[in-house]
């Protein structure tokens, strides 16, 4: 009911009144012409603008801070805390509820409200395809070998324990650990196996190492010896089993030095002693130096450079090589520190003494006083160590100091270069770089064969590039000079037959100045099988599979990547590297592969940088996103026979490009397209004109002071 009338000489008070008529007009028949679930308080909430609101501010904030875990940490990470997450999901499924719900709230629909629909509908098309992708789309990669047969195990990047139980049924359990990983507090129980036994996850660590200990066998086997190979100047001591003839664990590798184990005797075993290697002629020695240096005694200056190892904890032992003209002749002391990092390298050369303060000329080129040479201290490490073949320090605290320097300038080169115990020649480069690892495939020059006879005697033939070849016979515990540096190897343990196992340990992180050992180590699990009032527990490292004594059958557990049988088998048929011009560069990369299906239909095709293949390639299948698109992912540079491969399969993918297109549709009739651009809160209201004095306006039905041009 509108109270009172409108003087007729106030026409903007008129139009006030007027508006607050039309809006409680439009405001009681909006709300008797709702449908009752329109005005449901739980539709109200999932179509309010404020549950959207809240949805999009998360949303964006997520995928800001997937988008900092991806570029920070890797995919993974990311999928595991954001895009992967079930919270994500639930939001997703939250969103799509709002927009359906926000869209049927403007019923009935009219003209202008399908600009609103095609962009909602757009929205949750995309959202629906997207969950579609996530729940049955199909991403891995599968490594292939030419020559082998078809294979269909697809890794995807998520981990997973597998257990071949004693029914003969594979069961697989998720094994992802970036957040929440089992403790033995808070084991992760993966229920009760075919064979009663209970299995649990009860430890997961980053990085496992793994070591040979084979047990002993009453027969068969191989034999198996255990020995340790330690050096004062760098101050390690490196211990390991060896298999006699596997081709895995028979060989131990230093870098420069290689270990064998073989059956059998050394050739010309007797010849030789057990103390010490046999030592070459002294004839024979300077006709191998000159040999291996290819320099000779010369009398006029020339230009000079050599590189040179020095340890402070073994004075008299540098290791030095000529990288221009000939040796300096030059004789490199590293004094102990009087004070903390007070190191000095003292040079003594054409009868003169210099020494140079470490920390002060480090990387700079300095004179030696006296002398046409120059000076360059590369490197310094305060607790030297060899890692991986190359040099490192494990600690800041100078326990083991050592230094490269490189000397420079024209003279007569020396008739004896400095002394090496690694051999002259190429072990270090001219950069201060570490020392020179042997070509793939080939073998070391510092060889050690150690032979394991029927009767259990230990006899070895020694290739030292300092002291050529020599043979012998091993007393057990007593050590053998191997003539590489001041390294000695004693053998402590021998067993006639032994069997292959391995122990499995996590390798913890040093706090050291150099990235730790660990970094190339797998990840691992430790799983606990008990089966009655019996335990046992053992690592499994990522890649491995380990046997479990259990009753009746052994159980077989692996740990590693998820494994999806796919309905369809790759083969490698070809592998091709195309080069850089006048290079070794590769330019591309390209696999030629079959695939087949068990009903026996096979397409062959390519793939290759930016070029996927697609099977079936029928253009429906491609279009409906019902197709597996292989693209090339990797290649092993020392394998030309070996590519990996990437397989996708979306049966989302169609509706996601319908809902983008939809979106740019209905955004596009909104702001562009006149029609669509008015507002749903009804038709806008048009003003009357002026009417004459004295007239009087036509009244409506039931409410006199409404003018005929607002009703409905």
């Amino acid at each position: 009911m509108i109270a009172g009338r409108i003087p007729k000489n106030s026409t903007i008070e008129a139009s006030l009144h007027l508006a607050e008529d039309v809006d409680l007009l439009m405001a009681n028949s909006s709300s008797t012409e709702q449908p009752a679930w329109q005005r449901n308080p739980v539709f109200e909430f999932f179509a309010s603008l404020k549950l959207a609101v809240v949805l999009l501010a998360v949303l964006i904030v997520a995928a800001i801070a997937g988008t900092i875990y991806e570029s920070s940490f890797d995919a993974k990470v990311a999928r595991s805390y954001v895009y992967g997450a079930p919270w994500f999901n639930i939001w997703l499924v939250l969103l799509g509820a709002n927009l359906a719900a926000s869209a049927l709230s403007r019923w009935p629909w009219r003209k202008h409200h399908l600009a609103f629909l095609i962009t909602h509908l757009g929205i949750i098309t995309l959202l629906i395809g997207s969950l579609i992708g996530r729940i049955w789309g199909i991403e891995g990669t599968i490594t292939l070998f030419k020559g082998e047969s078809p294979t269909n195990r697809l890794l995807a990047d998520q981990r997973q324990l597998r257990v071949h139980d004693v029914d003969g049924v594979v069961k697989a359990y998720p094994a992802e650990f970036l957040h929440h990983p089992p403790t033995p507090q808070h084991p992760r129980n993966l229920g009760q196996l075919a064979s009663g036994a209970r299995l649990q996850i009860v430890d997961y660590a980053t990085a496992i190492e793994g070591k040979l200990n084979p047990k002993p066998l009453a027969n068969g086997g191989a034999p198996a010896l255990h020995f340790t190979i330690s050096t004062a100047m760098m101050n390690q001591r490196l211990e390991s089993w060896l298999l006699a003839d596997d081709p895995q664990h028979g060989n131990f590798s230093m870098g420069l030095a290689n270990i064998e184990l073989k059956r059998g005797s050394a050739p010309n075993a007797a010849k030789g002693t057990g103390d010490s290697p046999n030592r070459l002629e002294a004839s024979e020695s300077a006709r191998f130096r000159e040999a291996t240096t290819g320099q000779a005694s010369r009398s006029e200056a020339i230009e000079l450079e050599e590189s040179v190892f020095a340890f402070s904890k073994a004075p008299e032992e540098q290791i030095g090589r000529v990288a221009k003209g000939g040796g300096t002749g030059a004789k490199v002391r590293l004094e102990p520190p009087q004070s903390e990092n007070k190191e000095r390298v003292l040079i003594s050369l054409n009868g003169k003494e210099v020494s140079f303060d470490v920390a002060e000329n480090l990387g700079r080129d300095v004179e030696i006083r006296g002398t046409p040479y120059t000076l360059k201290i590369e490197n310094y490490w305060p607790d030297f160590r060899i890692r991986d073949g190359k040099p490192s320090s494990v600690t800041d605290r100078p326990n083991n100091p050592a230094v490269l320097v490189t000397i420079r300038g024209r003279g007569v080169p020396a008739t004896e270069t400095a002394s090496n115990p690694h051999g002259a020649g190429t072990e270090f480069n001219a950069t201060g770089g570490p020392p020179a690892m042997p070509a793939s495939g080939a073998d070391a020059l510092n060889h050690l064969t150690l032979f394991v006879a029927d009767d259990g005697a230990i006899t070895y033939e020694l290739a030292s590039r300092k002291n050529g070849k020599s043979f012998g016979k091993i007393d057990m515990s007593k050590p053998l000079p191997t003539g590489w540096a001041d390294w000695q190897l004693v053998v402590d343990k021998a067993m006639p037959h032994a069997g292959q196992w391995m122990d499995f340990t996590p390798v913890k992180a040093e706090k050291t100045s150099t990235p730790p050992a660990a970094a190339n180590l797998p990840d691992g699990v430790r799983v606990c099988l008990e089966q009655n009032s019996e335990k046992f527990e053992q690592w499994v490292p990522a890649g491995w599979e380990i046997t479990v004594p259990t009753s009746i059958n052994e159980t077989m557990i692996a740990y590693g990547w998820k494994v999806i049988g796919l309905p369809i088998g790759l083969e490698l048929l070809d592998f091709e590297v195309k080069r850089n011009e006048g290079s070794d560069s590769p330019a591309g990369f390209k696999s030629t592969l079959r695939v087949a299906t068990a009903e026996g239909e096979s397409a062959t095709g390519s793939c290759w940088m930016n070029n996927p293949f697609s099977f079936p390639g029928a253009w429906w299948r491609t279009w409906t996103g019902l197709t597996y698109k292989i693209s090339q992912a990797s290649w092993n540079p020392e394998n030309l026979g070996q590519s990996t491969v990437q397989i996708l399969r979306d049966p989302g993918w169609l509706l996601k490009w319908i809902g983008s297109l939809l979106v740019v549709i209905g955004v596009f009739m909104m702001f562009y397209l006149q029609p669509y651009r008015k507002q749903t809160e009804g038709e806008p209201i048009t003003p009357t004109s002026a009417k004459p004095k004295g007239q009087k306006r036509p009244a409506a039905a039931g409410s006199p002071n409404i003018p005929a041009t607002v009703q409905r």
